[in-house]
């Protein structure tokens, strides 16, 4: 959640963000900090020693929170143009070296006004943020339940991992937009089958 809290922040006061997955090496994080020429970390404190670098102003969400309260509760006096940025996420670097890609806030308008006549989206649906922030599919997942109205369920990592929990979070929610690699789809279908003997997935 402090996540979603913290993109949104730094979107609203004319930020791009980079997200950084603290399950990736260490090595590939100092990559990214360096390679994007981050200014400002959102962390929480648990986290800051990992991204303590010269130059890079630190904002601690739980021992900063008391200094934070203090600040405006208003909207910043800024709105996004379709050409600014609003993201860049790196891609794995299996071939080489991670390589960011900036991303547009007419790129990600753009790829829900595109799909929008097929799906329908709107705000009675229920949405999973199933992948990692740090990679690129959760932008279809995260901006398609906010855009939309629609809500949004964060899925811990453990949850994300075990085909049979993630099956009951499914119907506990109500989800009604699901995204999964085949493989994983796959492990879901056999979680659901166990379950009632049969797929109705």
């Amino acid at each position: 959640l402090e996540m979603v809290v913290g993109i949104l922040g730094t979107l609203k006061a004319g930020g791009a963000y980079v997200p950084l997955d603290t399950a990736h090496p260490q090595d590939r994080l100092d990559f990214v900090l360096e390679d994007a020429r981050l200014r400002v970390l959102v962390t929480q404190e648990s986290l800051a020693e990992r991204f303590e670098q010269p130059g890079l102003d630190l904002v601690r969400l739980d021992t900063d929170a008391a200094d934070l309260a203090r600040e405006r509760a208003d909207d910043p006096p800024w709105a996004p143009m379709a050409d600014d940025p609003a993201y860049v996420i790196y891609t794995s670097g299996s071939t080489g070296k991670p390589k960011g890609v900036l991303v547009t806030h007419a790129n990600v308008t753009r790829l829900f006004d595109a799909t929008q006549s097929w799906y329908r989206f709107d705000e009675t649906d229920v949405w999973t943020l199933f992948h990692s922030y740090a990679f690129d599919f959760s932008v279809w997942e995260l901006w398609g339940a906010l855009i939309n109205g629609g809500r949004l369920v964060v899925v811990p990592y453990w949850v994300s991992r075990e085909p049979d929990a993630f099956y009951e979070l499914l119907l506990r929610e109500r989800v009604t937009v699901l995204n999964q690699t085949p493989s994983a789809f796959r492990q879901l279908i056999e979680a659901e089958e166990a379950v009632q003997g049969g797929s109705d997935l």
